[in-house]
């Protein structure tokens, strides 16, 4: 890893994967080969590691996993979690309550890799409410080998210390320890130059000191190059169906969201320089490697789904048996041409194994 007095590894990452959102790419274009990505960019900063966080979505991971592989900097897999203020299930919060916070998770090792394709997929199938919600009672669950970060300016941490609810984001980063571990959770801090942002920043490293948890630095990266602004705004405008001029639409308060130095981030946070040791600390403990395709063994390549078979027939006869009764229902009679064909079919799925 890089030596600790100088490096620094980019934790809170948004790809092209974040939709309409994130314009960092994974891969340059066919049309632009060219085109700096984050991996060149990594690369050419002499960057040991890098994340991906895309917004509530793990779509791009087997691409950012097959591309950093490629480039020679280390992945680390995650995601910008949206979590429901109570009950993933809860529909009805009223109106005036936020529907969802943001969080930081990525994953340690394989056990945490596996546990956050849960709960995104949760997310998605029972938490979806304008977001693909989890909850705490879900990451509880769901907790091993994931690092979690206690998010950005629109995490729950956050949005308390906003409102000056101190009391109340003490408790709720006690809760986030509590489900990751001493070791699992980090309060997250940025400073984009955003008045809200440097509001909360000695609150946040306050907020660490008084209950022991360490405290890292993360830049919240939407695009790769700072000159890279301008046509994000336009990605921006495309997801909202705005124009520019419009002054009510959503829109970054700065130009800063992108592949910073190692040197400028320590710059930026230069009186804390253990939030950006923490990154480095992060990336070390991840040991994750994601097997599949030609890479894995033979026997791993396939997985396919087990069934149990009642009266203790293998599942062989027992497959037989149903298509036996199924052709009975479709034809009435099995004639010796339709067994001819069904011993040719069940003979090519049980000699495959499948």
């Amino acid at each position: 890893m890089t030596d600790r007095s100088d490096g620094f590894v980019h934790l809170h990452v948004h790809s092209e994967y974040s939709l309409l959102d994130g314009a960092a790419r994974i891969e340059a274009p066919a049309s632009n080969p060219g085109a700096p990505t984050i991996f060149t960019e990594a690369q050419r900063l002499g960057m040991p590691a890098v994340a991906v966080t895309d917004h509530g979505s793990m779509f791009g991971t087997l691409r950012f996993f097959e591309a950093a592989r490629e480039a020679g900097v280390k992945p680390i897999i995650g995601v910008e979690a949206y979590v429901a203020p109570g009950s993933r299930f809860d529909r009805n919060s009223g109106e005036s309550e936020e529907k969802y916070y943001h969080l930081t998770l990525l994953a340690r090792n394989e056990a945490g890799y596996r546990n956050l394709l849960k709960l995104v997929s949760a997310a998605y199938l029972e938490g979806f409410y304008h977001r693909p919600r989890m909850d705490k009672q879900l990451m509880a669950e769901h907790a091993e080998g994931i690092t979690c970060l206690s998010g950005c300016l629109s995490s729950e941490v956050s949005v308390q210390l906003l409102n000056g609810q101190q009391e109340r984001a003490r408790q709720t980063a006690s809760e986030y320890r509590d489900i990751f571990g001493a070791d699992g959770f980090y309060i997250e801090v940025q400073d984009h130059g955003i008045g809200d942002q440097r509001k909360i920043l000695r609150q946040q490293f306050d907020l660490g000191r008084d209950l022991g948890i360490p405290v890292v630095a993360t830049n919240d990266l939407h695009y790769t190059l700072k000159e890279d602004a301008k046509p994000h705004d336009v990605l921006l405008c495309i997801q909202q169906q705005k124009v520019q001029t419009d002054l009510k639409r959503l829109r970054f308060d700065a130009d800063e969201f992108y592949l910073k130095s190692a040197e400028e981030m320590r710059h930026v946070f230069a009186e804390a320089p253990e939030a950006c040791d923490n990154t480095l600390t992060i990336a070390e403990s991840v040991e994750l490697d994601l097997v599949y395709g030609d890479r894995a063994p033979a026997d791993q390549r396939y997985h396919l789904p087990r069934f149990e078979t009642p009266g203790g027939l293998d599942r062989d006869t027992y497959l037989r048996q149903l298509v036996d009764d199924g052709a009975v229902a479709r034809y009435g009679e099995i004639t010796p041409e339709i067994r001819e064909r069904i011993d040719h079919e069940l003979g090519v799925i049980t000699s495959m194994g499948f």
